[in-house]
């Protein structure tokens, strides 16, 4: 590799484990994801690996089998995963996120029962609270859980869910109590095995980018859960739970817009440095020297932004404003560097030879991902206002 990508890691344990996914990418994921992505193929292999270095367990407790490791070490992985093929950075993002909120807000039976099963995995997560009427908006959701006794009764439809085939179980948002004021006090989060009677897998979405991960659409017809399926197991605080998850999900997306930068970045500077044009390497040319810096620096600031808020999360500190800034800047600057690089290459980035034009397919999602970059700057302007009381 051209330079230490983890420099910027404090942690030395998490520093090691970062450069060592970054040379498994560089000699497994960048060599072959053209071939996955453009079959739009799930890429087990890939995965297998990722499982080899314990990747899906690296925020589950040890006392479970995982790595517990720093969030700022995750944060790391998932740029260098993303350097080599966003869909993998985004393959394993709910499953920690779902881990994440397990381990935090689970009553003791659900984290003896899943955080186990999601180390190999033997159990791999996805999250659920899209649906046709409710995107950014959550709070406007229709799912709703009905009590039945000892049971849930769900009905409803989520859709573009990260890993809906092949989850086994799944965390999803409904609405035990409708008419709630606030909405949010009438939410309530379940975990749903997927093989739930009545729960439906249905079609998986044909997409722009982010390809090899199934994006799909989830029904539940009269699905019956026990009482002990609800996250925490008491309701009305499911809003807040997968609130607070989502920050770890944010803090994913804002790696892989570093890590997907990057690789553009990469691919733009040695290639500016080979290429001729008037008769020097067009590095030469004013104009593209200019280019290089800025992509280079926004690439560094974005890096930076994303570590800080890893950092926070780490400390048990609050930190919507400060995912929601490093999400909103780097998934910004990577569709912006990539845009750059491709000028830098000119026709060549608009075949398919290059992994160019699979960066500029996959840049867009990431602006949506997680919440859009309205809903950050919403995010960030909120909690302004909260730390700069009148």
């Amino acid at each position: 590799m051209a330079r230490d990508y983890a420099a910027d890691i404090l942690d030395p344990l998490a520093r090691d484990v970062v450069n060592n996914v970054g040379v498994w990418v560089e000699k497994e994921v960048r060599p072959n994801a053209s071939e996955f992505e453009h079959a739009d193929a799930f890429p087990e292999p890939l995965l297998k690996g990722m499982s080899d270095m314990g990747l899906f367990g690296i925020k589950i407790p040890e006392q479970y089998g995982g790595l517990d490791l720093t969030f700022e070490c995750y944060a790391g992985v998932c740029m260098e995963l993303a350097r080599g093929w966003m869909s993998l950075a985004g393959i394993i993002n709910t499953h920690v996120l779902v881990g994440y909120a397990i381990n935090e807000y689970g009553t003791a039976e659900q984290k003896q029962y899943y955080l186990p099963k999601l180390v190999e995995p033997e159990m791999r997560c996805a999250l659920s609270i899209t649906e046709p009427d409710a995107g950014s908006d959550a709070q406007a959701i229709k799912t709703t859980a009905r009590r039945d006794g000892d049971d849930y009764i769900i009905n409803g439809q989520k859709m573009w869910v990260t890993n809906g085939h092949r989850a086994g179980v799944y965390l999803v948002m409904t609405k035990t109590d409708p008419a709630a004021q606030p909405r949010h006090k009438g939410i309530t989060a379940f975990l749903v095995p997927h093989d739930t009677p009545g729960f439906v897998k249905g079609k998986k979405f044909d997409k722009l980018g982010y390809k090899g991960v199934e994006t799909t659409e989830l029904s539940f017809e009269d699905a019956r859960v026990p009482a002990s399926a609800v996250l925490g197991g008491s309701e009305g605080s499911g809003f807040q739970h997968i609130m607070s998850a989502l920050e770890v999900g944010r803090i994913n997306v804002a790696a892989r817009g570093v890590g997907v930068a990057q690789a553009a970045f990469d691919d733009a500077i040695r290639y500016a440095q080979k290429r001729e044009a008037f008769g020097k390497p067009i590095f030469e040319h004013q104009a593209q020297q200019l280019r290089l810096a800025e992509m280079a620096t926004k690439i560094r600031a974005a890096r930076l932004l994303t570590f800080d808020a890893a950092r926070k999360k780490d400390a048990g500190e609050r930190s919507d404003l400060d995912a929601g800034m490093a999400k909103l800047f780097s998934t910004e600057i990577a569709q912006e560097v990539v845009l750059d690089s491709m000028r830098i290459h000119g026709g060549v980035a608009y075949g398919k030879e290059l992994p160019l034009e699979r960066y500029y397919r996959d840049a867009p999602l990431m602006i949506i991902a997680e919440g859009t970059s309205d809903i950050q700057k919403i995010v960030i302007a909120r909690s302004l206002v909260r730390d700069y009381p009148v």
